[in-house]
Order: structure tokens, then C-alpha cells, then sequence
């Protein structure tokens, strides 16, 4: 199967990095469902993506998350635990790239599906805030 067109509220398998990680000389991060939240254009080569990472740990008093209410959680097909999508650091990667894995015993499928519009445009709009403030943490992969 072909990976998927990045939209804003795609749900992928991502090597995401954390930004402490960056930090301490890593360059491979853990596989984890993140959320595409931004993509260049189509036409713009290479093309790139802004990935937010999601985690089972609440945001502390360095992050801001907002949480993945359990019905969506339950209809992307992720597990039952409380999660978070943090949306104060930020991987910017071009796509497709290798941090891009398969879902786990699914073979050829790299989405989960969409974030409701309503959820992004929550996601959306607390990213922009902190971009504004120039309190969010990017990674450049």
C-alpha cells in the first residue's frame, strides 16, 4: 500500500524525536503515533510535514498537551490508555521519509485515519498560539 497524502489531522507511525533527545546527541527517536498538523505544498520539493508527538504522559509543567478524548482514540484504533497530543515541540521532516513505519500487525498501512475537525482545529489552534510566542520546541530531521 502507498503511504498516504499528508494532510493536516493524519495519524501516522513516526520515529518521533523529542527535543531533549535532539539534545543529548540522539538522532533516532521511538516509534509512536503522531499527528501531521502541517504539510508544504504538494508542488514544493521536497516536501515537508510538522509532526506532533502523541504520549500516554500528561504534559508537565515544560509541555502542553491536549488529550485524545476516548471515543477518538477508540475509532483511530489506538490502545485504551490516556494520551496526549503534545503540541508544544514539533518534528519538521520531509515526506515521505524514513521515520515512517507500518501500524503494528499491519503490514503496508502507515495511518491511523483523521482527528475529528473539531479535535484538530483545537490541536491546530494551541500550536499557532505558542508558535506565536515562540514557545513551541522544533526538531529539524
Amino acid at each position: 500500500m502507498a503511504l498516504p497524502d499528508p494532510k493536516p489531522g493524519l495519524i501516522v507511525r513516526y520515529d518521533y524525536l523529542w527535543s531533549h533527545e535532539t539534545a543529548a546527541g540522539r538522532d533516532q527517536g521511538k516509534d509512536r503515533p503522531a499527528c501531521l498538523v502541517a504539510a508544504s505544498d504538494s508542488l514544493t520539493k521536497p516536501r515537508f510535514v510538522v509532526l506532533l508527538p502523541i504520549t500516554h504522559s500528561p504534559p508537565d509543567a515544560d509541555t502542553v498537551g491536549i488529550e485524545i478524548p476516548a471515543k477518538v482514540k477508540q475509532a483511530l484504533g489506538l490502545d485504551e490508555a490516556p494520551s496526549w497530543i503534545i503540541v508544544s515541540e514539533y518534528n519538521v521532516d520531509e515526506w515521505p521519509n524514513a521515520g515512517l513505519s507500518p501500524l503494528p500487525g499491519r503490514p503496508g498501512v502507515f495511518s491511523y485515519g483523521f482527528i475529528p475537525p473539531g479535535l484538530f482545529a483545537q490541536i491546530k489552534a494551541k500550536f499557532l498560539e505558542l508558535a506565536r510566542q515562540h514557545k513551541g520546541r522544533a526538531v529539524q530531521r
